[in-house]
């Protein structure tokens, strides 16, 4: 991978995301929403620009202001914007989110005709994912077409041209006709992936056999309660031919399971909670920088827990995404790697 010209290239969804204003008001009650911007495939990129990596975006966004907000930010980040297309007849992507630390986070999606799930085989293409070491795709990125297809389009590119693939498992419960189709597009595109990446409820939703295991509380779309053999679901996941899984575990930290049957458990950072939405994207960008790093796995997700503890401490996700400075303060601070 030494000879590639870029770093990383993350492929999905993108948003302006609207957050309360107002922390600790129930929903009904909020008063105001600050704007920012989200999506995880777009927050991961942001993390890992923030820390100096080579990062590119492949989205799209919708011919409106909107989409120009969340150009614009990506541009003042330093993300590379030039395979992001601009979809006529489609709209930018928006999330409204109420924060009530430390476990109530209502959050409804528009999607609707989404720009960002318009991107298709060619918008692939024109992306050059061989000049990149890393493609990180996104699990909601898979769940219409066109931007299906072009994923597993995108994947197969990089199997050709020795690009690592690494997958967000990024499971929302409302982006899937039907809880039990995610696990199957899940399990079909496993076998062109290297590492993945999941919550233990996406790791359980990505094995799941009846609708009725999960359970959504309080409109906690991120955050779906799914009932399984946690033990299970990894094994049959690791069977797939993925080389790791990093299962994260919020302020406990992450585990590393390899497809030997190993696993190590790699310590968080414990803070105290204001908004558990973007953390998961923070762990993968600091996880990345690791890995492009040439660390060892435990080191790269103490990287990774460092940057998603920096950030469930703010109210947002990409714009709050930490410097390498303040990372490489933040974990010396509490007792190094």
């Amino acid at each position: 991978m030494s000879d590639k010209k870029f770093d990383v290239i993350t492929f999905g969804r993108s948003s302006i995301d609207l957050y309360s204003q107002n922390i600790g008001s129930p929903f009904n009650d909020i008063k105001g929403f600050d704007a920012f911007v989200g999506g995880s495939p777009l927050n991961i990129a942001v993390g890992c620009a923030r820390l100096g990596v080579n990062a590119s975006l492949l989205t799209a966004v919708g011919n409106d202001k909107v989409g120009e907000f969340i150009l614009n930010f990506l541009n003042g980040e330093g993300v590379n914007t030039h395979c992001i297309p601009v979809k006529n007849g489609t709209r930018s992507s928006a999330v409204v989110l109420g924060i009530e630390p430390p476990d109530k986070f209502p959050l409804v999606y528009y999607r609707d005709n989404a720009a960002d799930s318009q991107v298709d085989i060619d918008d692939v293409d024109k992306a050059n994912i061989p000049d990149y070491k890393i493609l990180l795709i996104n699990g909601t990125a898979l769940n219409i077409e066109p931007t299906r297809s072009a994923t597993f389009y995108a994947t197969e590119i990089a199997n050709r041209n020795d690009v690592d693939v690494v997958l967000d498992l990024d499971f929302r419960a409302d982006q899937w006709h039907d809880y039990r189709a995610f696990g199957l597009t899940i399990r079909a595109i496993l076998p062109r992936v290297k590492m993945a990446i999941g919550t233990e409820e996406e790791i359980l939703a990505a094995t799941l056999i009846d609708s009725s295991q999960v359970t959504i509380k309080e409109q906690q779309i991120s955050a779906p309660e799914i009932k399984g053999d946690i033990d299970v679901s990894i094994k049959q996941l690791l069977s797939s031919g993925i080389e790791t899984l990093i299962v994260k575990r919020g302020e406990k930290g992450a585990s590393i399971y390899q497809k030997d049957g190993s696993r190590e458990d790699v310590p968080g950072f414990p803070v105290e909670v204001l908004n558990v939405l973007g953390a998961g994207d923070a762990f993968a960008s600091g996880f990345l920088y690791g890995i492009l790093q040439g660390w060892d796995l435990k080191k790269a997700c103490r990287m990774g827990n460092a940057s998603g503890a920096q950030v469930v401490t703010k109210k947002g996700c990409a714009n709050f995404m930490p410097t390498l400075e303040e990372s490489m303060d933040f974990i010396k601070q509490k007792g190094g790697f």
